[in-house]
């Protein structure tokens, strides 16, 4: 589907309208990156730990342990960061524990950063799980709601006070889950003390994967100029063979500035410039950003630096940062999804951030190693289930062209208590921090609000009607989705959202091990959904659970023949709606993934294509099969070559 000249103009007319009401973010979160003027200083490592084991969990607050060292308060061990607390010692308590835990490090910081009182110094948490306060030198810094996203707070002059002393940085960490968090859980107390121990509690979560805890992402130290560029919003569009970048630019104590703005392509050849901190960079032959396997040359970057030069009374300051630009559109019709105009088929996975030992826990050699495993297959998507994704993954994905359904933690929203006020202001919040964080990365097409929310309760029409317009007010650029698996009659949220996501598990937890109703049951699922709705649909997880080794002829549950067997029933009817209004296909799983015990789980969700140290089962060679097919059949222009080398 091709827009007219004439259409696009007016669209990006619209476009560039909304773009100034969607800058409703009054801070940026950049990400740390270094440059002539940014220093950073990772922080990983070990850290002293203590968890606080006493029956309130709130110890460490009463004795206040950031006032000193806390060896000095207890007994500590040594701990991984980032990484997940629970797998790491072979004590069970600390793998279930549900409280308050406290991490050390004392660091020493350049002295050139302590002397130069032009710099700024900010301490920054990759995510946390799930509150965290942050002190240095016993002073607290700030607090943080919620997980998976970054927060930071600037130090300088508590390091400055006395720069003899190391600095000494203490975060505490909370994973207690109430039903006004996300993802919400409840605290339940046994008080039959004839039945349960003093004091014993459980956590009750609503959603199916471990609630790992601990600080899961990288602690950075990174410094700014006194005046610095606090944010940069970048939308993309183009007409013809022009490629058009709108950008904006936010500078913070800067009492006199000047501003220069340029783009750079791949070969670090200038192509466009301007000295406003908002405007439109015009890029003639323009090379646009295409998914994995949709185009011979897929996720074509460009480089923005933004620098600034800012004077005050005292001094001058140069500031530089770079953001890679993935110029391309994103649309939606009523039985399409369009990038660059062009129809996507989403054929792809979901994931966890999960692996042996370090839980949820940042890792690079994982990290790479899932990609190849992506590209092998010929997936070119995957949805962030059921939380936003460390950054770093984000940038892998605009490096070679895996599409992202950027996915927040509204997992298990399943009580109707969840659905008050206290609970809808708290995930407005936290969809200001995705969408402030991810709003440049050219892979994001479209945003998830939640997965699998108890939407055909009363109190959901307006709960996801204000959720979804206030992320569309952020991001206007994109289309918003929530991933449902209630009745298509009684969804109260479907009528808001731009796609429809819908999971489903046909044979395996409805008419177990009947498999002749598949065919069926998945087609009137299609058909339901869209004659009520009329807008495309995405089957955002299917599949079923395999234990790596276990086999049976006829196929049985648990047997990775019987997980080819439903996959592939699956695929003859999405083959046949795909020529309709499907618009893609998601596995479920990528990988097998923890959960907490139960009778349901065998050591964890067997549903992925991969073990959990990602070795293939049988359904992944279907994948890889099914996905290069649909990848020459749907590529704008013929695929070179029918597998792809590694990273």
């Amino acid at each position: 589907m091709f827009i007219p000249d004439r259409y696009g103009v007016f669209r990006l007319l619209c476009l560039f309208a909304v773009f100034e009401a969607a800058c409703l973010l009054d801070t940026g979160m950049l990400f740390p990156r270094e440059s002539s003027s940014r220093e950073v200083k990772e922080l990983n490592g070990l850290w002293s730990f203590r968890a606080d084991m006493s029956p309130n969990r709130n110890q460490g607050f009463d004795s206040a342990w950031y006032k000193s060292r806390l060896a000095e308060t207890g007994p500590v061990i040594d701990m991984p960061v980032p990484a997940s607390y629970n797998d790491i010692t072979q004590d069970s308590t600390l793998r279930d524990f549900i409280g308050w835990v406290w991490y050390e490090r004392e660091v020493v910081v350049p002295a050139r950063w302590i002397a130069d009182e032009g710099t700024r110094v900010v301490i920054r948490v990759g995510s946390a799980h799930y509150y965290s306060v942050v002190w240095v030198n016993g002073v607290k810094v700030t607090e943080h709601n919620g997980g998976h996203l970054p927060f930071e707070a600037e130090i300088g002059s508590l390091i400055r006070k006395d720069p003899t002393q190391p600095c000494r940085i203490t975060i505490a960490v909370n994973n207690t889950l109430t039903l006004e968090t996300l993802p919400p859980g409840s605290i339940q107390h046994m008080d039959d003390h004839t039945r349960y121990p003093k004091d014993f509690f459980v956590q009750n979560i609503y959603f199916d994967f471990f609630n790992y805890a601990g600080i899961h992402r990288p602690v950075l130290l990174y410094t700014t100029p006194k005046a610095y560029v606090d944010d940069i919003t970048v939308v993309t569009d183009f007409l013809n063979n022009t490629g058009l970048v709108r950008y904006n630019v936010s500078v913070k104590d800067a009492a006199i500035a000047t501003l220069n703005v340029t783009l750079m392509d791949k070969d670090g050849r200038l192509v466009a410039s301007s000295s406003a901190p908002a405007g439109v960079l015009k890029v003639v032959d323009v090379k646009l950003w295409w998914p994995y396997l949709m185009h011979e040359n897929p996720a074509y970057l460009y480089s923005m630096e933004v620098r600034l030069m800012a004077a005050d009374e005292r001094s001058t300051y140069e500031d530089v940062y770079t953001i890679p630009v993935g110029i391309r559109t994103v649309n939606v019709t009523s039985t399409q999804f369009l990038i660059n105009n062009m129809p996507f088929y989403f054929h792809g996975v979901n994931k966890h951030e999960d692996s042996d030992i370090r839980g949820k826990g940042f890792d690079w050699p994982l990290i790479v190693k899932d990609f190849n495993l992506m590209k092998w297959m010929g997936a070119n998507s995957f949805r962030t289930s059921h939380y936003p994704y460390a950054e770093e993954i984000l940038q892998m994905c605009d490096r070679h062209g895996i599409v992202v359904i950027d996915e927040c933690p509204g997992v298990g929203i399943k009580d109707i208590r969840s659905f008050r006020n206290a609970s809808l202001t708290h995930h407005l919040d936290v969809m200001d921090e995705l969408v402030r964080r991810d709003k440049n990365h050219a892979s994001v097409v479209m945003w998830s609000v939640a997965n699998e929310p108890a939407s055909e309760m009363p109190p959901a029409e307006f709960y996801f009607k204000t959720l979804i317009k206030h992320t569309k007010a952020l991001d206007p650029t994109r289309p918003v989705t929530y991933v449902s698996n209630s009745n298509y009659a009684r969804d109260k949220g479907a009528p808001f959202v731009d796609v429809l996501c819908i999971n489903s598990y046909f044979s395996w937890y409805h008419d177990p091990g009947h498999l002749e109703v598949i065919p069926l049951q998945l087609n009137t699922q299609f058909e339901d959904w869209y004659k009520k709705y009329q807008k495309p649909i995405i089957q955002s997880e299917y599949g079923a659970d395999a234990v790596p080794g276990l086999h049976s002829d006829p196929p049985m549950m648990f047997t990775e023949e019987y997980q080819k067997a439903v996959l592939q029933s699956c695929h003859k009817v999405f083959d046949q709606k795909r020529k309709q209004y499907v618009i893609g296909e998601l596995i479920w799983n990528f990988a097998d993934f923890m959960t907490t015990q139960g009778i349901t789980r065998v050591v964890g969700n067997k549903k992925g294509v991969f073990t959990r140290n990602r070795q293939p089962k049988a359904a992944a060679f279907i994948l890889k099969e099914r996905y290069w097919r649909l990848a020459n059949e749907t590529a704008r222009l013929p695929l070179w070559t029918k597998y792809p080398c590694s990273l």
